[in-house]
């Protein structure tokens, strides 16, 4: 849950791989003060969430991939439709900070609103506002993509 949560929202697997060793690392330091196992689950979203959005406001940086970190291209059989994936990753990734973590939580980790609200420490409207605006937001860029009323 943590690297998927740091993984689909930075798109980039050593990053989220060394964020979620982060919060696991404070996750050890304050598992005294985490009182059960829903506290546990609740905390760990919030931090790399957190994380996550700290690292992407501090990191504009160049996409350089190393050689080596490329992968071969695989067929990948449980896709449906690979080109369609590819373009929802594209698009959500090009959402502001705030309101692509808020639907990350939404779709991916499949939170309910209010748990977003809880887990971002904003308001359920704000949560709800920014999903809408999201959605809107992705809607018009499909139908830009593919020229198409959706």
């Amino acid at each position: 849950m943590v690297f998927s949560i740091a993984y689909r929202f930075l798109r980039d697997r050593a990053v989220a791989e060394e964020l979620a060793q982060d919060v696991f690392l404070k996750l050890y330091r304050e598992l005294p003060r985490l009182q059960s196992p829903e506290h546990v689950k609740f905390w760990l979203r919030k931090a790399i969430s957190h994380r996550s959005m700290d690292y992407a406001r501090g990191a504009r940086r160049r996409n350089e991939v190393a050689l080596e970190e490329v992968h071969e291209p695989v067929a990948n059989g449980s896709s449906s439709d690979p080109l369609m994936e590819a373009a929802l990753r594209k698009l959500v990734a090009s959402l502001p900070d705030e309101s692509r973590i808020v639907v990350v939580l939404r779709y991916q980790e499949e939170l309910e609103p209010t748990e977003i609200a809880h887990v971002l420490g904003i308001s359920l409207g704000t949560v709800k506002s920014r999903l809408h605006r999201s959605l809107g937001l992705l809607r018009q860029k499909a139908q830009r993509l593919i020229g198409e009323p959706i």
